[in-house]
């Protein structure tokens, strides 16, 4: 397997890509993933094969693989189950680099036969093999993108350093979405649904050593070998933090995961453990999971004293509580700071921590309020909400906290409760790459998870 896994740079940056049951027919698995390859600006040789047509969206359409002149890197195959051994044998034969096996119709449906000839073949010439019964990859560095659900139905991300991993294609392509919509960038998309030759383990060991990737999200329902699925979170996890959700938690979840993707759900405490002894992070639902992920783009803390900056009193309140609630120390001001911060405040206002800068304070007040926080030794985590509601606030704060976002000395998160004007500003914070969200819980709970995981990676050191 270890050659295999490093045999998935020819998936995920290939010269040459080959799609196997490519059809002109609109809204066919075939058609789509061609688009996406051809509209996508994919700029290596692109082959559709098929015996049915000899072109396809301008493109000459080949009979099978083996009539292909050139060199084929990656194929990508959505044909009937029935069908893929030999389509496979003739992969092997022309030496395909690695294979994307859209296709379902194996261990979920109870045709282990059938899974096991297409193990023996990948085994048999080291030839590595997503899914079957998988959504798809995508790589915005390299533009492939075997996704087989249409561009205009799921935006694609942006360019980033987080990948997802994820054996459910439907949950995966949530999480897609979710990324595009905020302008969350990713690096590696991973859909491998049964896992028939390469599994979970082997994707984290793969992008552990890609280049772009700097987080990691892995969305699991049930493993294989849960001692090399340990072993190897502890390994990855040292290097690059894991956010995992564990789908398939109760007895009718397990049974679902079962006829899903072929495999055994388990114990749900026994994942429990391992995620606890790996030190990785997990998620509780989909959007704790994208919550948490945002913070990890922000520099390391050097420690747990949190700074609260609110214009909102009560927002504030609430957010001392999670804090607390979360076993987060709440930062005491030095006496240096309290002098610095009675200069922007008015006559009538508090210095304390949380920072109450008042209803009637602008965007100035937000700026100079930062800076102090920033520079003061005692405040490791800037924790700064924003009622954008009031008369002073105007669009000139999306530029404070992008340039807070961006001075990197330490991480923040920003919270702004509201309807259509805030989550506005805050879809435009997101793409500015700057941790937004819309209630204090959220914040919180993913500042704590980013503040544990650093103190676990200072230890190592």
């Amino acid at each position: 397997m270890k050659m295999m896994v490093k045999r998935l740079d020819r998936i995920f940056y290939p010269k040459s890509v080959a799609i196997v049951g490519a059809t002109p027919t609109t809204n066919k698995i075939g058609n789509v993933v061609l688009k996406n390859f051809v509209e996508g600006m994919f700029d290596g040789e692109i082959y559709p094969v098929n015996p049915k047509y000899d072109e396809i969206l301008g493109r000459r359409c080949y009979p099978q693989i083996s009539k292909i002149a050139g060199k084929i890197d990656c194929a990508v195959l959505a044909t009937p189950a029935d069908t893929i051994p030999e389509i496979m044998n003739e992969c092997a034969k022309k030496k395909v680099g690695g294979i994307v096996m859209i296709t379902s119709g194996f261990e979920e449906s109870g045709r282990t036969d059938i899974a096991e000839k297409i193990r023996e073949i990948a085994v048999k010439n080291n030839m590595p093999v997503v899914g079957p019964n998988c959504l798809g990859v995508f790589n915005p560095y390299s533009k492939i993108d075997s996704i087989f659900l249409p561009m205009y139905k799921l935006e694609r991300p942006r360019a980033g350093n987080i990948a997802f991993i994820t054996q459910s294609g439907a949950v995966g392509s949530t999480i897609i979405d979710l990324a595009a919509y905020y302008g969350v960038g990713i690096s590696k998309f991973i859909s491998y649904g049964n896992a028939t030759v390469l599994d979970e383990s082997d994707y984290l060991e793969y992008v552990m050593n890609d280049k772009e990737t700097k987080v990691i999200i892995l969305y699991i329902e049930g493993v294989k070998d849960g001692r090399k699925f340990l072993e190897i979170m502890k390994k990855v996890n040292k290097k690059k933090p894991i956010i995992v959700l564990k789908g398939g938690q109760g007895r009718g979840g397990q049974a679902a995961a079962k006829s899903h993707t072929g495999n055994i759900a388990g114990s749900y405490m026994a994942y429990n453990a391992a995620f606890k002894q790996a030190k990785v992070i997990e998620a509780d639902g989909l959007y704790e999971l994208f919550d948490i992920v945002k913070i990890f783009n922000q520099p390391k803390p050097k420690g747990d004293g949190i700074g609260i900056i609110t214009n909102g009193g009560g927002l504030g309140i609430i957010t001392t509580d999670f804090v607390e609630k979360e076993n987060l120390h709440l930062a005491e001001f030095s006496e240096s700071t309290k002098k610095e911060i009675a200069k922007i405040l008015p006559p009538y206002g508090n210095v304390g921590n949380p920072l109450d800068l008042v209803a009637d304070s602008g965007v100035d007040s937000y700026k100079k309020a930062i800076e102090i926080m920033m520079n003061a030794d005692e405040i490791n985590v800037l924790i700064i909400v924003v009622l954008l509601q009031t008369p002073p606030m105007d669009e000139r704060i999306i530029h404070v906290l992008t340039k807070a976002s961006d001075d990197r000395r330490k991480p923040i998160a920003t919270i702004s409760v509201g309807g259509a004007y805030t989550e506005a500003y805050r879809k435009i914070l997101e793409r500015n790459g700057v941790p937004s969200y819309s209630s204090p819980t959220a914040a919180v709970k993913a500042v704590e998870r980013f503040v544990t995981y650093s103190k676990y990676i200072k230890k190592l050191k």
